[in-house]
């Protein structure tokens, strides 16, 4: 055996390793890949990633393995120093089998690493199956073995687990609780979230020229309708700080009780949490929508230009609705008018409650 194929052996058996710096959203789905590769290999996955709500958001998770952090891949290399941190410590676990799930950023990264290109299942080089979810892409890159290893790694079992899975730790219940008790918010309740990273950018500019806006009357509109269908049940809004105003505007034309602006209130693992209890979302796309799918809650996302069969919340077999609109014969949010949200939600929810009477039965 040549000291090169020794190098290959040794390789194969290392913790696997994937590059992904997506959004919130990009990162929940990304656990459906990550299942895949701890299940074949048997041990979990090492992750590049960037965003400080990383950690919170994958802690625990079964399949996660060591968190490596980077926060930009645009400035140059020598001017990174979290960027040589990274190299460095891809130098030192050792270069093994690797997949790539970002677009052409941060792929020289590996490369400096010491990672060979025979190493890698880069994303980039396999394009999108027409009709595919993006958690059959992922199941599909998964199960493809990097050049290098041909016959030296673990054959991927058929099929896959479709759907996003997340993890809520106790702790963060426990802190839950006590913020409810704060808030005074009682179970059960259902969750909101209207805004996005699009809407809070905007700052003082009009709402209307984001992308992903749906109007503050239509979301009134869906409020008082599903009021009546759970009286019992609080609205819990959801967002950053900077799309709390949005909130407020939708609670007071909604004109009903029990509402409760949580924006800028809610960290990723108190959100998590309230999730994973919420009766329900009605969201656009956005992050929080793919962590309650991937959390079970029935899950109703508004859809604009976006592929909603690609984006699915949470992936292809989630308690999850999406809901498209057309304008001037194209996809737009401005297209979806309220009623095809409030029988969406009916339409969710009402299976969600049959489903566990047939259980409970």
């Amino acid at each position: 055996m040549t000291i090169a194929a020794q190098d290959i052996t040794q390789a194969a058996r290392r913790v696997p390793l994937v590059m992904r710096c997506g959004a919130l959203g990009d990162m929940v789905l990304l656990t459906v890949l990550l299942t895949q590769l701890c299940e074949r290999f048997g041990k979990p996955v090492d992750v590049i990633a960037s965003g400080a709500w990383c950690e919170p958001l994958l802690a625990g998770h079964p399949a996660m393995g060591r968190l490596l952090m980077v926060r930009s891949r645009r400035t140059p290399y020598w001017l990174s120093r979290d960027q040589q941190v990274l190299v460095a410590a891809l130098r030192a676990r050792g270069a093994g089998p690797t997949w790539f799930c970002d677009r052409g950023e941060g792929r020289a990264l590996l490369a400096r690493a010491g990672i060979p290109d025979d190493y890698v299942i880069d994303s980039t080089h396999y394009p999108f199956l027409s009709g595919e979810n993006f958690a059959d892409r992922y199941l599909r890159l998964g199960a493809l073995t990097p050049a290098a290893f041909g016959g030296l790694l673990p054959a991927a079992a058929p099929g896959g687990v479709r759907a996003a899975h997340l993890v809520v730790l106790p702790q963060a219940r426990a802190e839950l609780d006590a913020w409810l008790a704060r808030r005074a918010i009682t179970a059960p309740w259902m969750v909101f979230h209207p805004g996005s990273r699009h809407v809070a950018r905007r700052r003082l500019r009009a709402r209307s020229g984001a992308a992903k806006y749906w109007p503050e009357e239509r979301w009134a509109e869906v409020v008082r309708a599903v009021r009546p269908h759970r009286p019992e049940q609080a609205i819990v809004f959801s967002g950053t700080q900077a799309e709390a105003s949005l909130n407020e505007d939708i609670m007071r034309r909604a004109g009903v009780g029990n509402l409760h602006n949580a924006a800028g209130d809610l960290p990723i693992t108190r959100m998590l949490a309230l999730l994973e209890r919420a009766a329900s979302l009605i969201a656009v796309d956005t992050g929080p929508a793919h962590a309650a799918a991937a959390l079970s809650c029935p899950t109703v996302a508004l859809f604009g230009h976006i592929d909603p069969w690609l984006y699915r919340p949470g992936g292809a077999t989630t308690p999850a609705a999406t809901v498209t609109g057309t304008l001037d014969g194209k996809p737009n949010i401005l297209g979806i008018q309220p009623r095809e949200v409030i029988e969406a939600w009916l339409a969710l929810t009402h299976a969600r409650v049959d489903s566990v009477k047939s259980v409970n039965a």
